[in-house]
């Protein structure tokens, strides 16, 4: 049997208008003055908390003076943000951490709990990818993707789950991403780990009901593609620079993960294109799927400038990349200005 792909793109503009019926009634993801009373004196656990949405989170959590226990790789840039915690009225503690290691994993947790009392919020953020046409990338970085993305998310939540039935209350929030729904071509080890975080929410949310623990909660936040310094700390494999196109502001999506912790929901969809990702993938998944990979596959090799091969900050901790903002937008518009005005190839 043959399928023809070309009627799919014209499928797209009734798509995307189902979609927008959709996403117009999307919910209040701002955080409230009842919110931040609410965060107030809570403890906090955030992985991956040295930069982008991890950094971005904590900082906003000690702004609502809340406890945030901070935990990464880089002790360095924990104290920094430390500091500024602590600086806006919150309190801080360190736990330098490879969230692939158990026992490391364990140790934050007693940790927490050994200054604070107790931990109300677990946020499973620290994640890690390579990008690349999957055979290109050696095994090594898949294997590394899947410790920190799956396996730390699977051990970070076996400790704050077992804390949260022994308090009778807790949220935990998972990392997941539009690619838990519609995983993109070279980005397939990332985008498995992700669908996985997302069955994971959603086995754990039916253990949980099963239970009757009902103060227990665990949410899946899916972020659109977000400015980060993820996409500097990547893998990359693919002989250009990294691109996507649309990124979301990452204190838009820091916003939305802060209210989801007080709000939780099963599955939070951060923003529209998110949201619309995520609703046109269960109304025509083919289509969805055919678009993701057009669309990743000309940002990324036929856009993008050369890149040399790195293995990134899989397998040791990048320095320099510490922000919340990773400047890609800014960089692919000045990439863009820069092939606009570049003579044509004759």
């Amino acid at each position: 049997m043959t399928t023809c792909r070309e009627p799919m793109w014209r499928l797209l503009p009734h798509l995307l208008l189902l979609c927008a019926a959709l996403l117009l009634g999307g919910c209040a993801t701002t955080v409230s003055t009842s919110d931040a009373a609410a965060i107030a004196g809570k403890t906090y656990v955030v992985t991956g908390a040295s930069s982008g949405l991890g950094r971005g989170v904590a900082e906003r959590l000690g702004g609502l003076r809340a406890n945030v226990v901070l935990a990464a790789r880089r002790a360095d840039a924990l104290e920094q943000v430390a500091s500024r915690i602590t600086a806006a009225g919150g309190q801080a503690l360190v736990v330098p951490t490879d969230v692939a290691d158990p026992a490391q994993v364990e140790r934050l947790a007693q940790a927490a709990l050994a200054r604070f009392g107790r931990i109300d919020v677990w946020i499973n953020n620290a994640g890690v990818g390579a990008i690349g046409r999957f055979e290109d990338i050696p095994l090594a970085d898949h294997a590394r993707i899947v410790d920190v993305n799956l396996k730390g998310a699977i051990y970070g939540s076996h400790v704050a789950l077992r804390q949260f039935r022994a308090q009778g209350s807790g949220n935990l929030v998972n990392l997941g991403s539009v690619e838990s729904v519609i995983p993109l071509a070279y980005h397939a080890t990332y985008a498995s780990t992700k669908a996985a975080i997302l069955g994971l929410g959603r086995a754990l949310n039916e253990e949980l009901r099963l239970a009757r623990l009902n103060q227990v909660h665990v949410t899946t936040i899916m972020p659109w593609a977000t400015d980060t310094p993820f996409f500097q700390q990547a893998a990359n494999y693919s002989g250009h620079r990294p691109r996507m196109p649309m990124m979301d502001d990452p204190l838009k999506v820091v916003d939305i993960i802060v209210h989801a912790t007080v709000h939780p929901r099963e599955e939070v969809p951060t923003g529209w294109k998110a949201r619309g990702a995520y609703w046109s993938h269960r109304i025509a998944p083919d289509v969805a799927e055919w678009m993701a990979a057009n669309i990743a596959h000309q940002a990324q090799y036929e856009s993008s400038p050369p890149a040399p091969a790195t293995s990134g900050a899989l397998h040791q901790p990048m320095q320099g990349t510490t922000g919340v903002d990773g400047g890609v937008r800014e960089r692919m518009k000045q990439e863009d200005a820069a092939r606009a005005a570049a003579p044509a190839k004759q």
